[in-house]
């Protein structure tokens, strides 16, 4: 995916702060360059080392419960482009169907192979192809769905300068989120006002430091984070 100039961006992101963004961004071109070299190896590289895990994880999934071992979803990716992310099934067939999007740890959807892939984020390995085709990167912001993006504020809007991520800062920070989301109330409503406005901050605030060394460093933290 080319990036695109300024005007070429859809008008729900053009802002004063999309446009400082921007800006930002282009006189960052090498760094941004550097970074997709690093997600392709670095992809490659973990899927090669991961097929045979990914095999075992296939064969969990299918034996545990029926239906296919992988769920597509569609997120909002870079520039408000929509795309299918990939994750290891873990909750029962056509979960999306009979419950709400936001899943919560007490969740009955959720199958007994997807409770430990849960636990240990292996569910997101498959998100390794969706860095491979280029709609994702190995960090960077966390890809929503389309109603979450569409209660952006203006401030937020710049974060779709950027392939979204497999994980990112705030994904460690808010590695917890389900018991939030437990508190009480319309789960939407929390993620919306309470989870989404830090997750955003966070996500600027990496923004400002992209580096195949930060990245480094937030992919390491991620795995800290799991154990």
């Amino acid at each position: 995916m080319k990036k695109l100039e300024y005007s070429e961006l859809p008008e729900s992101m053009k802002n004063e702060f999309t446009l400082r963004h921007w800006k930002m961004l282009r006189a960052r071109r090498g760094a941004l360059a550097a970074k997709r070299v690093f997600d392709v190896a670095a992809s490659a590289v973990m899927l090669l080392v991961l097929s045979p895990l990914f095999l075992l994880l296939a064969a969990a999934v299918k034996l545990d419960s029926p239906g296919p071992v992988f769920y597509r979803q569609t997120r909002v990716g870079r520039y408000g482009r929509d795309f299918k992310i990939y994750k290891f099934r873990t909750m029962v067939q056509n979960a999306d169907r009979v419950g709400p999007a936001l899943t919560m740890g007490n969740d009955p959807r959720i199958t007994r192979v997807g409770r430990i892939l849960r636990k240990c984020r292996m569910d997101e390995f498959s998100q390794l192809f969706n860095v491979l085709n280029g709609s994702m990167s190995l960090v960077g912001p966390r890809p929503e769905v389309r109603r979450y993006v569409e209660a952006y504020k203006p401030e937020y809007m710049p974060t779709l300068l950027l392939r979204p991520g497999v994980t990112a800062p705030a994904s460690i920070a808010f590695k917890d989120e389900d018991k939030i989301l437990k508190s009480g109330g319309d789960p939407d409503k929390i993620y919306i006002e309470r989870i989404l406005p830090p997750k955003m901050e966070l996500n600027l605030r990496y923004m400002q430091h992209i580096s195949v060394l930060k990245d480094i460093e937030v992919m390491f933290r991620t795995v800290a984070a799991v154990l």
